[in-house]
């Protein structure tokens, strides 16, 4: 008899468990625990960047946007090589206080590091995606930095490509380049492996400045800033930003969110809600219109005394939640 109870009790179990996995209880527990930052159609995710002035190993970077509640992401191309083997290790954000600066020391890394990406394996960027993806994450953009530059081969830049496909990016993000001949070599190229380049600037965006590269290549596209956009000034304003954003729409392939001070009052980064950028109205048009474009958190502004970088993303992340709900 206790045999038999033993083996009813265990069928029942077993049953359960398939009546469980055909209504896919399973994963529906399981997203119980990890993140989910799609709000009313709109996808917000961050760039990795946002946890320099943290450790910054793939494994940690996972978890701080587990921690601050985020589903999605642009990672950058640093933690991804040093996870998938490059020789030059993780790069420490902490000291670079310039962007002239973090350029020297890339291009000192990138002597090193060319050789390597010419010839690696992609295998481990199909492990690194599988590891965001168990954990609710997915890559939406990529930012491999120096692999794309007028000085990298094109193996170089197709291993680039070919690793951001295996991430399960749409998209590889670029600063634009001053070369229309290079725009137009990385739109081949982007056609060529089917991956998109989303070109970034800074505050010499203007409403023309992506014109010609978007017309060299379909694979040419836009990663708009809104903050950089609006601390440029002059010609730049919260309504031309969104008629910008209606007339492109379809060429943002990802766009970063941040709040500056307009031109006028010196551009400087504020926590939301306290600069010029229209967040409230850039977050509405994306869910009004139903526009695709992954709105990513770039945290900038100083980070106060007793915080740290997931917790003031946190507050960037409730700030968009709150608008679009």
């Amino acid at each position: 008899m206790k045999n038999r109870r033993h083996f009813l009790q265990q069928s029942a179990f077993a049953g359960m468990g398939i009546l469980f996995a055909k209504n896919g209880f399973a994963s529906s527990m399981l997203s119980l625990y990890n993140p989910n930052s799609k709000i009313k159609g709109v996808q917000i995710g961050v760039i990795t960047y946002s946890f320099r002035s943290m450790p910054g190993s793939a494994q940690e970077l996972l978890q701080y946007c587990k921690d601050a509640g985020i589903s999605a992401i642009e990672l950058m191309g640093d933690p991804a090589e040093t996870f998938a083997g490059s020789p030059v290790g993780p790069m420490d954000m902490k000291n670079i206080t310039s962007r002239e600066q973090f350029i020297k020391l890339m291009d000192e890394r990138n002597v090193v590091a060319r050789a390597w990406r010419e010839t690696a394996s992609i295998s481990k960027f199909v492990e690194l995606r599988k590891m965001f993806n168990d954990a609710g994450i997915t890559i939406y953009a990529y930012k491999p930095d120096q692999a794309l530059t007028p000085k990298s081969s094109d193996a170089e830049i197709n291993f680039a490509m070919r690793a951001a496909k295996a991430l399960g990016a749409k998209s590889v993000t670029v600063e634009l380049p001053e070369s229309l001949e290079h725009s137009k070599r990385l739109g081949e190229l982007g056609a060529k492996n089917q991956v998109y380049v989303g070109y970034h600037a800074h505050t010499q965006a203007t409403d023309t400045l992506w014109d010609a590269a978007l017309a060299q290549s379909p694979y040419n596209s836009i990663n708009l800033d809104c903050g950089h956009y609006i601390a440029a000034g002059g010609a730049n304003t919260k309504e031309t930003l969104i008629a910008f954003i209606n007339k492109h729409h379809d060429r943002i392939t990802s766009m970063h969110i941040k709040d500056r001070q307009n031109g006028a009052k010196g551009g400087k980064n504020m926590p939301w809600g306290e600069g010029d950028t229209p967040l409230k109205e850039v977050l509405s048009l994306l869910r009004d219109k139903k526009y695709a474009i992954p709105a990513t958190i770039e945290l900038e502004y100083d980070i106060p005394a007793g915080s740290n970088a997931v917790e003031e993303t946190k507050k960037c992340f409730a700030y968009a939640k709150s608008v679009l709900m």
